[in-house]
């Protein structure tokens, strides 16, 4: 069974849901966006912290926690990001870390963003 996790933040502009716990994992895809609802196009360390701020909402919500991530995937606009981005992420996840991927994309679906990640927890029993 799947159920929709819901934060405070608004719902997507696209026609898809933020996170969703099926069989004991949680999916979720992050952006930098506020719980207003505004993007945050401030620089990549900017930027990362309000996605992995998000990233932490959400796993609240769903009743997990940073460590409960197992995959994170991040999605960068320039791998020129990627030491800030690793330095904010440093700040979120310990030892031992998640499983992760970071590639570089040409541009990414929401305006003026440098940073998405997509995510994959273990939800406690």
């Amino acid at each position: 069974m799947r159920r929709i996790i819901e934060t405070s933040f608004k719902k997507p502009p696209a026609p898809h849901a933020w996170a969703i716990a099926s069989n004991g994992t949680l999916h979720s895809v992050h952006v930098p966006i506020r719980p207003d609802g505004t993007i945050e196009n401030g620089n990549a360390a900017q930027q990362a912290e309000v996605t992995f701020a998000d990233l932490g909402a959400t796993l609240e919500a769903a009743g997990a926690e940073f460590s409960d991530v197992t995959l994170v995937q991040i999605y960068l606009t320039s791998l020129e990001h990627k030491p800030t981005v690793d330095e904010v992420y440093k700040r979120f996840f310990f030892e031992a870390y998640p499983v992760r991927a970071c590639v570089a994309v040409a541009e990414l679906p929401t305006p003026a963003t440098i940073i998405e990640i997509i995510v994959t927890a273990t939800l406690p029993q």
